[in-house]
């Protein structure tokens, strides 16, 4: 019965829009706007948070930084104090080695902007990574073609360099760059690895404009006490961060020259307090995002509460005979409440429609952005269609079931 029911009011919505097309569609407008920018602005919001949380995936999930900013702020504390922190140095990182039981590995990272050069070629702006042997084990590295450093290599200062794809496809573009030279800040470097293509996307290049080299050769290249730094801490299997952090505190304080009743100068961070930020972030946006289109959708409401209080005048004749014939009150509500909804379901499959091509059409033609729109935010936009024709359709369909039979006939 109440599915007869619903494909019978599907057809009558179907016949009001094809009967009435224009005063029909200007009545779903609203509701058509409101789901088409809430659907549109999570596809983007979705898409934007799935690149930013892409940014980490290559960190393990077991590895602790130590930085002289930490990466989330705590409130009321004052920026500056952060800002007059020094930052951890190689000396540190090797400090630290042989004090912590529960690290299984240590690894320093440093870098900057720098120009790479290969003959009449070159890349301004390539991100350069100073890095040490036990980087890999913190940070998973896809490397397409050749190697990491060796041990021999680093001890040296062998001037060896990992390049991004893009900055492959620059200087090197009939491709076959291993074993080639390159020019690395001024300084000749061969090539021994390839990073696996990552692709723009819309917080960045990835990997692609990287470039890789030994923190010992790097030290010929760069000053490091004007840059930024890490140490990164691996922690072994079976041992927790929060142990892991109380031992790097316990060791790092002694080594900067901390008094017991100092406020340590330093921070430690881990990849779950930026995917967390990342979601309250995110969060906030949805809200704003749901203020802004309810406006939208409360209009497209009054318009379908409109055309179907039209609808029940112009139907007021058979509602009589409706009710004459046995129909009982609730048969009445439930009729115009699901044509109420069949119109809004209309109208949200519309604006998905439209939500839908707008993502292909910038998947396609846009270079470095990509959106995603999943059949969960399909599903949502539906519901919220189901939920708006309810809330439209309430009030007439009431009105429809009170009517008295006798008095409805004689409208005819």
């Amino acid at each position: 019965m109440s599915r007869r029911l619903f494909v019978e009011s599907f057809i009558q919505a179907w016949q009001a829009l094809v009967t009435n097309r224009l005063r029909t569609l200007l009545s779903l407008l609203g509701v058509m706007i409101g789901i088409f920018m809430i659907t549109a602005v999570f596809a983007v919001s979705d898409s934007l948070e799935e690149n930013l949380k892409g940014i980490f995936s290559s960190v393990r999930s077991d590895v602790l930084f130590v930085e002289k900013m930490p990466w989330t702020f705590s409130a009321g504390y004052p920026w500056w104090k952060y800002a007059l922190r020094e930052d951890p140095t190689l000396e540190d990182a090797e400090l630290l080695q042989g004090r912590l039981p529960s690290a299984r590995s240590i690894a320093f990272q440093t870098g900057s902007m720098v120009t790479i050069e290969k003959g009449s070629s070159s890349f301004q702006g390539a991100r350069l990574a100073a890095v040490t042997l036990d980087y890999l084990d913190a940070i998973e590295l896809d490397i397409a073609e050749g190697r990491f450093f060796t041990p021999r290599e680093v001890q040296a200062s062998i001037p060896v360099v990992l390049l991004g794809k893009k900055l492959v496809d620059r200087l090197f573009p009939n491709g076959n760059a291993i074993g080639q030279s390159c020019t690395v800040a001024g300084r000749t470097a061969r090539v021994i690895g390839v990073l696996a293509q990552e692709g723009t996307s819309i917080v960045g290049e990835g990997s692609d404009d990287l470039a890789l080299i030994p923190v010992t050769f790097a030290k010929q290249l760069l000053n490091f006490k004007a840059l930024k730094a890490s140490i990164l801490i691996r922690a072994k299997e079976g041992v927790d961060l929060e142990t892991l952090r109380g031992e790097v505190i316990a060791a790092y304080r002694p080594i900067r020259r901390l008094h017991p009743r100092d406020e340590s100068d330093f921070a430690v961070n881990e990849v779950d307090m930026l995917t967390a930020f990342i979601d309250v972030l995110f969060g906030q946006v949805e809200y704003g995002v749901w203020f802004i289109g309810a406006f939208a959708i409360l209009i497209g409401c009054f318009s379908v509460a409109n055309i179907m209080f039209v609808s029940v005048k112009e139907r007021t004749p058979l509602i009589g005979v409706q009710k004459a014939l046995g129909a009982k009150r609730s048969f009445i509500l439930a009729q115009f409440l699901t044509e109420a909804v069949a119109l809004c379901i209309m109208g949200a499959l519309l604006a998905l429609f439209a939500v839908g091509l707008l993502v292909v059409m910038v998947n396609v033609l846009s270079e470095g952005m990509s959106l995603v729109f999943g059949p969960d935010r399909f599903l949502l936009g539906l519901g919220i269609a189901v939920i708006s024709g309810v809330i439209a359709g309430l009030a007439p369909a009431l009105q429809a079931a009170r009517m008295d039979p006798v008095e409805a006939m004689r409208a005819a």
